[in-house]
């Protein structure tokens, strides 16, 4: 094996320090407890999805490697109520993490590992030293020839120990739904049963199924995959995968958005439901009539920017994808929704913040809107940028309205004038590190991570306002029962609920169902005469603040290709850096996107503090260095969003270096 990924420099890893410890039986571990193994630390944030995404790409790795590699998840939260360890210990069983987790609400393993972003992945060797630094997501062939090589340099040094790690699964606990992630009214018959009428649909997200309750919300009529459940509906060993078939041997992984199709195009296209089947990448059909699952859309490889477009400095286009739904690569579809001013189902595809589209009848996919990069940038669709778009709802025009959880917003995707042409605009929400809990003026006003939203018969717009446990409503300026105009305004109709996901207006058009995910059900919220006014402030993301001089600024990024790959440079220079700032105007000179890993900046000397805002893209296909790229050689892009804070002051440095992918 040729050995290109090599340490250059001896750096002891930091030791573990946090609040305590998950997934170990209640015993603390130290870096010298983990002596003779390699171990993989990852820092994630429980709300984030490029974070879930390498969650699940670790796994095929460390159940290869399980006798001498230790996966450590180090949590270092980004909201806070992500600071809250009940919340903590619900996410470690909700995402079946299956490695000790340390929990670091106050940062200190973070910064002394010096990460930069959600997610990162540094590797120790065996003798307790730092052999690589990556960021991003996609490193998991990279990683495996990484290990590879330290376990035979290892083995032949006799500094590598084979055996258990510390990892302690927790005990297993029987529900009848396990963190349901979204649910729909069934308003009209389903399979020609008019007694359906009143029930509800519900993914049933931990436990891999659909499921149909009837409206005392209890009880479990039917469903569709995740195993056989006893005679209440609860399953004691819920299965996930990706299969085709009857209710029973159908198979979803982690299904989130659900959405019923008009009678008549369901009887074109012969399926009643389209299912999100988020951790698939896929959209999935159910015929409830037969029970058949079938699958719509994704090839369940992970959609990521094609390299081509990167090489030429292009980011991903709004339009057609074509019409073979099941060639396309999908990213984490989190929501669905059927539009009748496009004809198509609406799929907020949270894992490239974008908004896509799918036409059941043709067969067509289609981006929306979001460019692919992560922000809060409104304007036509083709320029905006979205962030982990989670929740989508239409109103009385056609409207679809977006709960775009990273930038803690509501938005909205204007397509009743154009369906060709939407545009998008920002209700509430200010970026991706802004966020509280604050009712009045929508330009003031702050949610946390809202992952559900619904439109009422008034057009006011409900939100399930998920990491500050409240459903808040916006309402627009409207005139009053005496002529007098009302300035629009947020305010907060519930709060005390456990992460609520979704919320939908009961049959009944006076009370509300909460999908209560940390509490396992659904539940009914009267909605009061009165609602609430909140504000206990407005918040940001507190991270530390990277010091820097105004004028001349360097920036590059690391990047090294993975053993037996090579850049892709085919069409040119196959790095690109994208750069922007908050303010604007902290940045006077070299903002944009370019080729390229280095950058130089000109700071503004009058701005005090701002972010950085920088993209950094490579491609590489699987090839040997100085041969050609076989022409259907595997290609892979790796991609990482920084947002780093910064204060300007004279004594700061000059230069800032990160790594996409770096080798220590």
């Amino acid at each position: 094996m040729t050995q290109t990924i090599r340490r250059t420099d001896r750096v002891r890893a930091s030791e573990l320090v946090g609040r305590g410890w998950l997934n170990t039986g209640g015993q603390e571990i130290t870096l010298e407890d983990l002596r003779g193994k390699i171990v993989i630390l990852d820092f994630w944030t429980f709300c984030c999805i490029n974070c879930l995404h390498v969650l699940d790409e670790m796994r095929p790795l460390e159940e290869q490697f399980s006798d001498v590699l230790v996966t450590v998840g180090v949590h270092s939260p980004k909201f806070e109520h992500e600071a809250d360890p009940d919340a903590l210990a619900a996410a470690v069983e909700r995402y079946e993490i299956a490695h000790p987790v340390l929990d670091d609400p106050n940062l200190v393993t973070w910064q002394a590992y010096s990460a930069r972003a959600w997610p990162t992945l540094v590797v120790v060797d065996p003798e307790g030293y730092i052999a690589a630094n990556l960021a991003g997501e996609g490193h998991v062939a990279g990683l495996s020839s990484l290990v590879e090589e330290l376990v035979a340099e290892h083995e032949a040094k006799g500094t590598l120990h084979r055996g258990d790690g510390p990892y302690v699964p927790p005990e297993p606990v029987s529900r009848t739904l396990r963190f349901p992630g979204k649910a729909v009214p069934v308003t009209r018959p389903l399979g020609g049963d008019a007694t359906t009428v009143g029930h509800f649909l519900v993914a049933d997200t931990g436990h891999h199924r659909i499921v149909e309750l009837e409206s005392d919300l209890q009880t479990v009529v039917r469903s569709w995959g995740g195993g056989v459940a006893d005679d209440d509906g609860v399953l004691a060993s819920p299965e996930k995968g990706h299969r085709d078939g009857d209710a029973e041997t159908a198979r979803f992984t982690e299904p989130q958005g659900l959405a019923l199709l008009p009678a008549e195009v369901a009887q074109q296209v012969g399926y009643d439901v389209v299912v999100a089947d988020t951790v698939n990448h896929r959209l999935r059909g159910i015929d409830v009539a037969t029970g058949q699952v079938t699958t719509l859309a994704g090839n369940g490889v992970q959609r990521l920017i094609d390299s081509e477009r990167v090489t030429q400095a292009e980011g991903p286009v709004v339009g057609s994808l074509g019409t073979v739904p099941l060639e396309v690569s999908l990213s984490s579809p989190w929501d669905v929704l059927w539009s009748p001013v496009t004809g198509s189902v609406i799929v907020a595809m949270a894992g490239t913040h974008q908004i896509f589209s799918f036409d059941p009848v043709t067969g067509e996919l289609k981006v929306l809107a979001g460019t692919g990069l992560e922000g809060l940038t409104d304007g036509p669709a083709e320029d905006s940028w979205f962030a982990q778009t989670s929740g989508l709802a239409a109103d009385a025009a056609g409207d679809v309205w977006i709960a775009d959880s990273e930038t803690s917003s509501l938005r909205v995707l204007r397509v009743s004038q154009d369906p060709e042409a939407p545009a998008v605009e920002t209700i509430v929400g200010e970026g991706l590190f802004d966020f509280g809990f604050r009712d009045g003026d929508p330009a003031e006003a702050r949610l946390q991570h809202p992952l559900g939203v619904t439109v009422l018969p008034d057009s006011s717009v409900l939100v399930a306002d998920t990491y500050n446990g409240a459903i808040r409503r916006y309402r627009g300026e409207h005139r009053a029962a005496d002529g007098t105009t009302v300035a629009a305004a947020v305010s907060t109709v519930a709060r005390g609920l456990k992460e609520p996901s979704d919320v939908l207006l009961d049959s009944d058009g006076t009370t509300l169902l909460v999908v209560e995910t940390n509490a396992h059900e659904l539940v009914r919220v009267a909605i009061p005469d009165e609602f609430l006014t909140v504000d206990e402030g407005a918040w940001e993301t507190q991270r530390p603040t990277t010091e820097v001089a105004p004028g001349e600024f360097s920036l590059s990024i690391g990047f090294e290709a993975p053993t037996g790959q090579k850049l892709d440079d085919r069409w040119g220079d196959p790095t690109q850096l994208k750069i922007s700032s908050s303010p604007e105007e902290l940045i006077l000179e070299g903002a944009g996107s370019a080729e390229g890993l280095r950058r130089t900046l000109r700071l503004n000397p009058s701005v005090a503090e701002g972010v950085l805002h920088i993209t950094a893209r490579a491609a590489a296909c699987d090839g040997a260095p100085g041969e050609e790229i076989p022409m259907h050689a595997a290609c892979h892009l790796y991609q990482q969003d920084w947002g780093i804070p910064v204060t300007v002051r004279p004594e700061g440095d000059s230069a800032l270096e990160l790594d996409l992918r770096g080798i220590k």
